[in-house]
């Protein structure tokens, strides 16, 4: 009886925040100006309500001109000197639930993060639209390193890439009263695809080339998600060709030693096949059958605004060079009343966990706010 309350609790809690602040459609709000800093605080930030801005950065020259579309243009502009991190996977899906290796059973899963490389741009270029042209290239790239890669020197810092777009989203800067924390470079394919998860940033996603397609789901979901411990595991290659030729050779997965476990979000929402669909639903009934996520796609000269800690999955639909490309900016959030709410949300076991954690360690939450974003775990 008292699960049945809890369940009933909880489920009006999701009907009630789209009722009152969100709205019922699965569409986000879309502007077709940048809206003002006191608007954008006021119906959005404080809000915590995500927004699309149509045309919000069609003004960069990276946008306006295309100038990033072209492999000639972004070549001689970095230099054939320029060495970038790739992120290695077999099916294009980076930090994202996979079975665990030499399992005998693939509803065993494991969380698995990328093999990365280092390889030089031009050709790390050629590897990302080449291995998202093959659906049976055995190597998937996606150029996703985050943690400032923008500016910072190892990676696309001090490149004349600057100054094709904006150092920041002005009215966002404004209206957060700071500047953004990090700036991060993402140059994917079609088959790169994120998995369901949330960062602690606000967070302006501009698109150059390509499309994005995301899922959003508001941190008072975060029950319908089923959050558990995994296993840490890692695509390993046994050689570096992996990293410029496309279909080298076959990425492999291990477990991390020593091992430790991940707290991550169990919903697929593109089962693959049938019998996996089958699974998911009698096995996440909370999401498969609760209020559809929102939905949006943000074309190239689009920002999204994703409020801090939204859950949100994507996919991309690349331009015409085989590639989706786009910056965005993390701005710092405040972990004000809304944080307070979100930890003790999460507080609460329901649906009741599949397994207790191990001895010892910490029950699924967020931990050390700097800790989190920081663990390389974060990508869009």
């Amino acid at each position: 009886m008292e699960g049945e309350k809890l369940g009933a609790a909880v489920a009006g809690l999701w009907a009630e925040v789209r009722e009152l602040s969100l709205g019922t459609s699965p569409r986000i709000d879309v502007l077709d100006t940048p809206p003002s800093p006191l608007v954008f605080l006021r119906d959005y930030v404080s809000a915590n309500k995500p927004c699309l801005v149509r045309g919000g950065a069609a003004h960069w020259p990276a946008v306006s001109r295309s100038l990033w579309s072209h492999d000639s243009y972004l070549a001689a502009i970095l230099g054939k000197d320029r060495h970038v991190s790739l992120h290695l996977t077999p099916d294009g899906r980076a930090d994202a639930l996979a079975p665990l290796p030499d399992g005998d059973d693939d509803s065993n899963l494991c969380f698995a993060s990328a093999c990365v490389r280092r390889a030089p741009f031009a050709a790390a270029l050629r590897l990302i639209a080449a291995s998202g042209r093959d659906p049976t290239s055995p190597v998937v790239a996606y150029a996703q390193e985050q943690n400032d890669c923008f500016r910072a020197a190892a990676e696309y810092g001090g490149s004349a890439l600057a100054a094709d777009v904006e150092e920041e989203v002005p009215w966002a800067t404004a209206a957060l009263g700071c500047s953004p924390e990090a700036v991060n470079l993402w140059v994917g394919s079609g088959r790169s695809e994120t998995s369901f998860h949330k960062d602690h940033y606000e967070n302006l996603y501009a698109v150059v080339t390509g499309e994005k397609h995301f899922l959003l789901l508001p941190p008072t979901d975060v029950h319908r998600l089923y959050v558990r411990r995994y296993l840490a595991a890692r695509y390993v290659s046994s050689s570096a060709a992996a990293a410029t030729t496309a279909g080298v050779e076959e990425l492999k997965l291990e477990l991390e030693e020593p091992r430790r476990e991940v707290p991550w979000c169990s919903v697929d929402p593109y089962p693959r096949t049938p019998k996996e669909a089958a699974r998911a639903r009698e096995e996440m009934p909370l999401y498969f059958q609760g209020p559809p996520p929102f939905q949006c796609t943000v074309r190239a000269g689009d920002i999204l605004y994703l409020p801090s800690m939204w859950f949100h999955h994507v996919r991309q639909t690349p331009d015409s060079s085989g590639r989706t490309i786009a910056v965005n900016f993390w701005y710092d959030m405040r972990f004000d009343i809304k944080y307070a709410y979100f930890n003790l949300l999460q507080t609460i076991e329901y649906p009741p966990p599949s397994r207790d954690p191990p001895s010892g360690e910490e029950e699924p939450g967020d931990g050390p706010p700097v800790e989190r974003r920081r663990n390389g775990s974060l990508c869009v």
